[in-house]
């Protein structure tokens, strides 16, 4: 069972608490203020009211021993860089940090942070995909320029398989899975399957690809 440590728990880091606890994960919380980690008691592994600015508070946690550590504070900026910058010099594994601007991000990377979190942003870009498309009905970013969609096919392609449309030699995009009026995600990894009009299909690949298809 994998373990990890939150370092804040405002709206991010309870989400955050609340996901890895659904997936039995073992985990240990830590805020300055009581109440914020109150509600989650019942559910994780252990719980500190602590301020982690202080190296010697970091440090009484064991940190090489965690899977990985998320530094979710709402605070200044500037604690964000030195829980970061000392977990680290802790010997974190992992290191996951939140921040609201590509500066804050290339400050995070310098003291060391392994991932950056941008919980806004990425939530106002799954949107504006989505919403700015009739035929892209939700997507994921994977990194820059790619992402997972799930789209619905082009009327032309339907009744054609996979390898008769090219889906990967023509449109650069390789299928996934496809999702059934059941709501339930089926892999696909058959080129001989064959596209219809009562799915959405998963696809993995470029942004621009995606969206030369669904335009």
């Amino acid at each position: 069972m994998k373990s990890f440590l939150i370092i804040g728990m405002g709206t991010f880091g309870h989400h955050l608490c609340e996901a890895l606890c659904r997936n039995k994960c073992e985990i240990m919380i830590v805020d300055q203020h009581p109440e914020a980690v109150e509600d989650m008691l019942p559910h994780v592994t252990e719980a500190k009211v602590a301020d982690c600015t202080n190296i010697e508070v970091l440090r009484s946690f064991d940190v090489p021993s965690f899977d990985a550590c998320f530094v979710c504070v709402n605070q200044a900026f500037q604690a964000c860089l030195e829980k970061t910058d000392q977990l680290k010099e802790l010997g974190a594994k992992r290191v996951y940090s939140k921040a609201d601007r590509d500066l804050e991000a290339k400050f995070l990377r310098r003291c060391g942070a392994d991932y950056i979190i941008y919980p806004e942003r990425d939530a106002a870009e799954r949107i504006a995909v989505r919403e700015s498309s009739e035929h892209i009905f939700d997507f994921i970013s994977l990194s820059e320029g790619c992402a997972i969609c799930e789209i619905e096919p082009p009327r032309e392609w339907m009744g054609r398989s996979v390898a008769e449309v090219g889906l990967r030699s023509r449109y650069n995009l390789n299928l996934i899975a496809a999702r059934t009026d059941d709501e339930k995600l089926h892999p696909v990894l058959d080129p001989a399957y064959k596209f219809n009009e009562a799915e959405h299909i998963l696809v993995l690949g470029n942004m621009d690809d995606v969206r030369r298809v669904t335009t």
